[in-house]
């Protein structure tokens, strides 16, 4: 079941968060030290201004947030890969937005970009930004209104 996030989520949002987020950056030529969310005021920031949605199935599995129209959040416990619910988070988030779709990933994280452009998500360019402090290239990604 998705639902709308609320605070009793947090601790559970912020364990998957650890247990996920370097697995983004497993492909970099470097490895990273885990900056767990509540330590990374901005993207702490960036995820509690979003309208934010979880996956729960007895206990929170996963949870994807959007602003406006850019997906900025999508994750699922490592234990639950695997069982489409990271595809029922991605097309319940689309669902919520109408028109074109922004979203931010890691340029080397193919595995990803592959999932997202099976939903007509094209890349449309590269930024620099960073975690913990260390540069990361990242590819922006849209979906236009046509793909829906």
């Amino acid at each position: 079941m998705i639902r709308k996030y609320n605070k009793n989520d947090y601790p559970r949002v912020l364990d998957i968060y650890a247990r996920s987020k370097l697995d983004e950056l497993r492909f970099e030529s470097r490895s990273f030290n885990l900056l767990p969310l509540d330590k990374d005021q901005k993207r702490l920031a960036q995820l509690m201004e979003s309208d934010i949605y979880v996956y729960e199935k007895g206990d929170v599995l996963g949870y994807g947030a959007r602003y406006k129209d850019e997906i900025r959040a999508l994750f699922v416990h490592p234990s639950f890969r695997g069982q489409g619910i990271g595809r029922e988070l991605l097309e319940y988030l689309l669902g919520e937005i109408s028109g074109a779709v922004y979203l931010q990933v890691a340029k080397t994280n193919d595995p990803v970009k592959n999932l997202y452009r099976k939903y007509g998500f094209v890349v449309t360019g590269e930024l620099q930004t960073t975690y913990s402090g260390v540069p990361v290239l990242a590819n922006e990604m849209v979906r236009p209104p046509s793909a829906s």
